[in-house]
């Protein structure tokens, strides 16, 4: 074992063979006995296709290039396909027009070709009485807010572009078909709410040509968080509701609402992508169901009738995508040391099989670093919630009394949540020589709702003072070194870098991806999904301008005192790069070390390999530079302003 400083660690996780071996992987479905996911492709420009393995094992690609299977509904997507029967229905992402493959034929468009893609459709349903989709259509063609509804169109070709058949709100999602086609079951809000808010859950008859009669509101309102309506084989409507102050599974039962399991823990997520699934059923009487409780993932069963819940004992600690059919569930799973796979699981059994993983990448567990959940105590009084990762490579040590550099990562949304699953890109750090703290700052999902709702009004506050006081604890309890703390994060955890860099002395570094520094130009510029959250975050805009300026990082820069590097896509619209561009100026007059890139043809989130690759190398070469160590693998300068 050699003997060298933390950072400078040689490791097999290299950028390049990330980006080569990783792919991502969501929304499975299973048709008759074959499995069906999406899966998003870094070394093909970060491409959508869809992916089918049959009975006999053998993989099929249903949508080859150029078809990228992606929609821009609520601009972050999700499922943007359907399988019915033995017809594909999927929306292509260049066009955002919806595409149908009958068979063995050639995709064909059954949507209008309009300008700049402004018509858009996700979360597709098929009704094989009337043979039309019932989907989510967002209106981009006048000027002004785009406009969200329900609509019904003709599932061999509709060049009206849909019939509307629920409109009214800002916006709709999980539009749900009973098993008898005479019912249809949808979600919807307004703003300023987002769907972790307050959502209401509507029922509505479907006619004879498949529009829809008097819908009437079951579940939901002031308050109440619902999502992803299913019904059952025989017929009865089962949702997810936080009226408990938990995300629980409820079934709509002669006109009552009935929580089939009060437990403080999660069968829910927030609605951020199209097609989530935390539970589905496998007959009548079983729901396959995954849920969370203080961080970490579970999969079980629950009887409808006796209501007992059974858990499955399995290697992994999160699930997404659940579905089921003839005693096998499907779902998207992962590890500490497995990355997100596609995973099929025996119900009678519990034996699993990983059909397709994330990563092709074959590590060591010497080289891997497992996370231990932690709650520490933060500012007033409360307490909140990480996972811990410490320096793990096999082949090194550091120098005797050195201790290692800490990363404290703020995730995103910023109402989401890590999860303690293998993640090659965090692992690339630790692996190095880094200890990495993941923080569930308050706001994040998994904790229920009164956690979540702890940045209402206080974003930029209390998950700031959560990064900090975590990052404070390590060094308290001597794991890692008080003078080389570094916060990064992406969007909204890019927003909670630059405010923790601003207002507090606490951190020696910084990164910032694709990350928020004012506050008025987003609540100006964002797309309409997020048009109207910071309302609930920091207040009703313009109303509290002052405020909106009081917790911008950009008019607060006197207080950064330390190295920033940003990261930004060109084609950003959630965050438009003009926020990182005028951070940079601002950090570079100031005189600070500071760098800048920006990638070509990027959104928000970086999909090319070349990008990836660019960003994580780019971000180790900084570090080195401003604390001094030499890396171990030669990577692309950066261009750095002002270093001395």
């Amino acid at each position: 074992m050699q003997q060298r400083p933390y950072g400078a660690w040689h490791s097999p996780l290299s950028s390049a063979a990330i980006v080569a071996e990783t792919v991502t992987l969501s929304d499975t479905q299973i048709d008759a006995d074959a499995v069906l996911w999406q899966e998003g492709r870094p070394a093909e420009k970060g491409r959508v296709t869809l992916m089918r393995r049959g009975s006999d094992g053998r993989l099929r690609e249903l949508t080859p290039a150029p078809f990228n299977v992606r929609t821009r509904v609520h601009e972050y997507g999700g499922c943007s396909y359907l399988m019915a029967g033995l017809t594909l229905f999927f929306s292509h992402f260049a066009d955002q027009r919806l595409y149908r493959v009958a068979g063995d034929a050639a995709p064909r468009p059954i949507t209008p070709d309009v300008p700049q893609a402004a018509l858009r459709y996700a979360d597709l349903q098929y009704s094989p009485a009337h043979e039309r989709l019932y989907a989510v259509r967002e209106d981009h063609r006048a000027s002004g807010e785009a406009v969200n509804t329900l609509v019904l169109l003709n599932a061999q070709g509709d060049e009206a572009g849909g019939a509307v058949v629920a409109s009214g709100c800002d916006f709709y999602c999980a539009p749900r078909l009973s098993p008898d086609g005479r019912q249809l079951a949808w979600v919807q809000w307004r703003h300023p709410n987002m769907p972790w808010d307050d959502t209401e859950l509507m029922l509505a008859p479907v006619l004879e040509d498949g529009r829809l009669g008097v819908a009437q509101c079951v579940a939901g309102g002031a308050n109440e968080s619902v999502c992803q309506p299913q019904w059952s084989p025989q017929g009865e409507l089962h949702f997810v509701s936080d009226k408990s102050g938990w995300w629980n599974l409820y079934r709509w039962r002669d006109g009552q609402m009935q929580n089939l399991m009060p437990m403080a823990a999660e069968f829910g997520a927030p609605h951020w992508n199209f097609g989530a699934a935390n539970y589905a059923f496998d007959g009548e009487e079983r729901i396959v169901c995954a849920y969370s409780q203080q961080g970490s993932m579970h999969l079980a069963w629950l009887n409808t009738s006796s209501l007992v819940l059974t858990k499955f004992s399995l290697p992994c600690s999160w699930f997404a995508s659940v579905h089921a059919h003839a005693g096998r569930v499907v779902c998207v799973a992962g590890s500490p040391l497995l990355e997100p796979s596609v995973v099929s699981i025996e119900l009678n059994s519990g034996q699993a099989e990983v059909i397709k993983r994330g990563s092709g990448l074959a590590i060591e567990p010497g080289y891997t670093s497992v996370p231990q959940a932690i709650e520490f105590p933060t500012a007033q009084g409360r307490s909140a919630h990480a996972l811990v990762y410490l320096p793990v490579n096999q082949d090194f040590t550091a120098p005797a009394g050195e201790k290692p550099p800490l990363m404290v990562l703020s995730h995103g949304g910023p109402t989401a949540a890590t999860v303690p699953v293998f993640k090659a890109g965090l692992q690339y750090w630790t692996s190095r020589g880094f200890a990495v703290l993941d923080v569930n700052y308050g706001g994040s999902t998994g904790y229920g709702r009164a956690y979540r709702e702890r940045l209402k009004g206080q974003w930029g506050v209390v998950d700031v003072e959560d990064c900090v006081h975590g990052a404070q604890h390590l060094v308290a309890q001597g794991l890692v070194d008080g003078q080389r703390l570094i916060i990064r994060g992406g969007s909204a955890g890019g927003f909670t870098t630059l405010a923790a860099l601003t207002f507090h002395n606490t951190f020696a570094a910084g990164a910032s991806l694709y990350g928020i520094g004012d506050l008025e130009a987003l609540a100006r510029d964002t797309h309409k999904f997020e048009a109207r959250y910071l309302d609930s975050l920091i207040g009703p805009w313009p109303e509290r301008a002052e405020l909106y300026r009081a917790r911008s990082p950009i008019h607060h820069t006197a207080g950064l005192n330390c190295p920033l590097i940003l990261f930004q896509g060109s084609d950003d619209l959630a965050v438009p790069p003009e926020q990182s561009r005028q951070m940079h100026a601002a950090v570079k007059a100031k005189g600070l070390p500071v760098a800048y890139i920006e990638f070509a043809g990027e959104g928000h989130g970086f999909r090319q390999a070349a990008s990836i690759r660019r960003a994580i190398d780019a971000e180790a070469y900084f570090y080195a530079r401003v604390f001094g160590f030499e890396l171990a693998d030669a990577v692309e300068p950066v261009a750095i302003d002002n270093l001395p």
